[in-house]
């Protein structure tokens, strides 16, 4: 397998209960935090086939309860898919218990696994393939804030704590700032200050939060494209996948962090930040799915609230990526020199050309209400 954490896959196959002998197990996916493999048996002349990971737990310091909000999530959506007459063996994931009836196991050095049912007919999608992929991706992540709008989000364990608080980033940043421990900070004084210039708003939806009038929701906080299965028949958006981060959290941040990924001009971590945009189109596109999806689920603050999703979801990323940068790269993986300065100029201009486009962002979202 390569990676000497995932020696003990075979012992692992063995603890979670598979159905059948194993014909192959090849890595899968593109994922950077879990180990993942395409686990493919075959019973009684069945050929079955199913997903097994590794579960990074340096970076979920807490597996088990990690499994406990997938379970508690993936088991509600199960029902209420049977109950709108959906199909629930591929709108969502379906854990595979270990042979102890529990949602996970532990191999003998330690590793924590899972397995799940694998979605046949669907394909993740890295890119932007054509405007209906995002589309399909909004309609998709909207239904599943619908599908969850009755689950008691406050039940669910936050996996990675203040994941998307922005005045704690901000908080860490300015430490960094002071602490410069590579002597970068220099360098990037007109990137500190962007960051500085904005910092009145960096409470503006946890203050919301605060005061009742945005509400705490079961959201994804992951919400790239490739994190939502496309049919490969129907072309639609089916089932959205990698629940890691699935906490307590708030919409527009949801909505915001696709805005930020998706409706860019520029890759991520374009070397050159100039290339950074948004795109209307498909800010727009994505909108309309999104609150299809959503349908009437959202309040009113909420769909005010969206373009501010948008905007501070990137000056958060931007925010983490210097603040990664000054601290010695020592979170975000990289592959050059100033690749997490190249990463927060990228947000950066993202952020300043929504300021520009700011009236447009707010027409778009009145259109659909």
């Amino acid at each position: 397998m390569g990676d000497a954490q995932c020696k003990k896959i075979g012992e692992a196959i063995g603890l979670l209960a598979f159905e059948g002998e194993m014909i192959s197990c090849e890595r899968y996916g593109s994922g950077h935090i879990n180990d993942t493999f395409r686990l493919v048996c075959k019973d009684r002349g069945v050929i079955k086939p199913y997903i097994i990971q590794r579960i990074n737990h340096e970076v979920f310091k807490d597996p088990v309860t990690l499994m406990k909000n997938i379970s508690g999530v993936t088991s509600f959506l199960r029902e209420t898919i049977i109950a709108q007459a959906g199909d629930p063996d591929r709108e969502t994931l379906n854990i595979v218990k270990a042979r102890d009836e529990k949602d996970y196991c532990q191999d003998s050095e330690g590793n924590y696994w899972r397995g799940y049912l694998f979605i046949e007919g669907a394909t993740t999608y890295d890119k932007v393939r054509n405007p209906e992929d995002f589309y399909q991706s909004g309609r998709a992540f909207g239904h599943f804030l619908r599908r969850l709008g009755e689950y008691p989000a406050k039940e669910l364990t936050e996996t990675i704590l203040n994941f998307h608080n922005t005045p704690v980033r901000l908080k860490a940043f300015q430490e960094a700032v002071k602490a410069d421990v590579c002597n970068r900070a220099h360098l990037v004084r007109k990137e500190i200050n962007f960051v500085l210039n904005r910092e009145n708003e960096a409470d503006t939806a946890m203050k919301l939060l605060r005061e009742g009038r945005l509400p705490l929701r079961v959201t994804h906080n992951d919400t790239k494209l490739n994190n939502i299965m496309i049919d490969d028949k129907t072309g639609e958006g089916l089932c959205a996948i990698d629940l890691d981060t699935i906490m307590p959290g708030l919409s527009i941040f949801d909505f915001g962090d696709a805005i930020r990924f998706g409706a860019n001009t520029a890759e991520e971590d374009d070397p050159d930040s100039s290339r950074a945009s948004l795109s209307l189109e498909l800010f727009e596109i994505y909108t309309k799915g999104y609150l299809e999806g959503c349908k009437e689920v959202l309040t009113a603050e909420e769909r005010t609230m969206l373009p501010m999703g948008a905007k501070l979801m990137t000056y958060e990323c931007g925010m983490r990526f210097l603040t990664d940068y000054l601290q010695g790269d020592t979170y975000f993986h990289t592959s050059r020199n100033n690749h997490n300065l190249d990463r927060a100029r990228t947000q950066f201009a993202l952020v300043a050309d929504m300021e520009k486009k700011w009236v447009e962002m707010v027409e778009i979202i009145n259109k659909f209400q």
